[in-house]
């Protein structure tokens, strides 16, 4: 696996969360049976940088916490049997031979402030956001209600593998304890 991680926002984000991220790709493509070797991007950046890109690309003109560019359009929801078809040879790496899934773009503001918001860990977000722009890179969305409701119970299940849960912390005394 491949996980290409930038960091481009000023504003230091004083976790772990290269290892974070690293986790939680890596537990997704194993629940989720991708049965490649998965090459992933993940930047985190600035709200305002999120914006432009939502609507560069999106044409929303809005911030949000994550924004998810899946490489592959999957009939089914992690059903990678379409990749062995020869017109999907555009999905892999030619150097590496690695499944492109795609990037995911995440805002360290809105990181903090709903890890605040919802009274638990820097730690538990940014975990919580890279699960769910995993799934959203191997084709799960939430815009049809059986299909929020599949993607909800995935994200569950991968947070439960991961054993972070959203116990309630201290906001303010976490960020003491990371300094």
């Amino acid at each position: 696996m491949t996980c290409e991680i930038s960091y481009e926002a000023e504003e230091p984000l004083e976790i772990p969360y290269e290892e974070i991220i690293k986790r939680v790709v890596e537990a997704a493509l194993d629940q989720e049976g991708c049965p490649y070797e998965a090459e992933v991007s993940v930047t985190l950046t600035t709200a305002g940088e999120v914006r432009r890109i939502n609507k560069e690309f999106r044409g929303i003109d809005s911030t949000t916490d994550v924004l998810s560019f899946p490489m592959a359009e999957y009939e089914t929801p992690a059903d990678f049997s379409f990749l062995e078809d020869e017109d999907a040879f555009d999905c892999f790496n030619p150097e590496t031979g690695e499944l492109l899934l795609g990037d995911i773009i995440l805002s360290v503001e809105r990181i903090r402030s709903q890890a605040e918001e919802y009274g638990h860990s820097l730690t538990r977000e940014l975990a919580f956001l890279t699960a769910h722009s995993m799934l959203h890179l191997m084709g799960y969305d939430h815009i049809e209600e059986t299909d929020r409701i599949q993607m909800e119970e995935r994200q569950r299940l991968l947070m439960e593998r991961l054993a972070i849960s959203r116990e309630q912390v201290d906001y303010e005394q976490e960020k003491e304890q990371e300094q």
